[in-house]
């Protein structure tokens, strides 16, 4: 099945650039290209492609606001919003996440972490940046009482899927996390189907999200 992809950012010479990677990938098409939120409101209803590329900072009605409209439609099986900005503020950050965006990634990404966010979201899941998810469930995590009971649950990973759990909290990517352990990218995959199945847990968020809600993580020393 091919993706279709909606690219919706105010700088042509961007949306060019998205394009041309997006359409190197045989999964993967792009059918729109929006230069404003109103115009990629208008024609994700047109369109209706599996997912939005948008940018935040953009004329007329902004990425926020145009995520919100697009999430707010009612449409089944709605349009996943990936925010793909320059600027990772936690007030941006929060926002698109509230307003239902499914990844939140960096312009200056390598590219296979762009095309990971866009099939991560088709397939129900949310991908952030590293630095990103970090500070998110840190700032999460600030207000939660921390239990005084590790989770049963943990008792059920391998050794190996404990260190795949400790690396994709610490925030590294696949490729990262593959090549810490020496092992091939496919088999961390695998390893961290095994986490998510075993905890319970829905994706690479929310696993850190349960580390931290757990106290198998602290927050940073601020």
């Amino acid at each position: 099945m091919t993706v279709s992809v909606l690219i919706a950012d105010d700088q042509a010479v961007v949306r060019a650039g998205l394009a041309m990677l997006v359409d190197s990938q045989p999964d993967l098409a792009v059918v729109g290209q929006a230069a404003n939120g109103e115009e990629a409101v208008r024609l994700t209803a047109e369109l209706l492609p599996d997912v939005v590329l948008m940018d935040i900072r953009m004329p007329v009605v902004d990425g926020i606001e145009a995520t919100r409209r697009i999430r707010g439609t009612g449409t089944s099986p709605s349009p996943r919003v990936v925010i793909l900005t320059t600027y990772d503020l936690d007030e941006y950050v929060f926002d698109a996440l509230r307003v239902g965006a499914r990844g939140f990634l960096l312009k200056h990404a390598p590219p296979e972490d762009l095309l990971r966010g866009i099939r991560t979201a088709v397939e129900g899941g949310a991908l952030l940046s590293p630095s990103v998810t970090i500070r998110l469930i840190e700032a999460f995590a600030a207000d939660r009482p921390r239990p005084a009971r590790r989770p049963p649950a943990m008792a059920r990973l391998t050794p190996r899927e404990h260190e795949v759990f400790d690396l994709v909290v610490a925030g590294r990517t696949n490729t990262e996390i593959s090549r810490s352990l020496g092992v091939a990218e496919t088999t961390v995959k695998t390893h961290l189907g095994h986490v998510l199945e075993k905890l319970g847990l829905r994706d690479r968020v929310h696993v850190v999200i349960f580390a931290y809600e757990h106290a198998l993580a602290a927050p940073s020393p601020s």
